[in-house]
């Protein structure tokens, strides 16, 4: 979901109670721009080239994609933090910190 918002594929508001208030903020700041929509004639959708994951402690993920945009290699950082209520089937998991190259 992310990729499809900072692509502009997906308006910001798709990823309402899945990101705590500040990655809101700063994906409607970055929204507008695009930064991961690939440039140029021909250029396909960005694509997601490789993820990984450590989990610090129980309930936080932090995470990484390398993303080809273009032709061009781009680096997304985001922490998951699971929210202790869940909706009954475990815990929900928000976006809580984004880093893009």
């Amino acid at each position: 979901r992310l990729l499809l918002v900072l692509s502009g594929q997906r308006p910001v508001h798709t990823l309402l109670g899945h990101v705590q208030g500040p990655v809101f903020e700063e994906l409607a700041r970055l929204a507008p721009r695009a930064p991961l929509r690939p440039r140029g004639v021909g250029s396909g959708a960005p694509v997601v080239a490789e993820v990984d994951r450590q989990q610090p402690r129980a309930g936080v993920i932090e995470a990484f994609a390398r993303i080809t945009s273009g032709g061009r290699l781009r680096a997304l950082a985001f922490r998951l933090e699971a929210d202790e209520e869940g909706d009954g089937d475990g815990p929900r998991w928000r976006c809580a910190a984004l880093a893009l190259d």
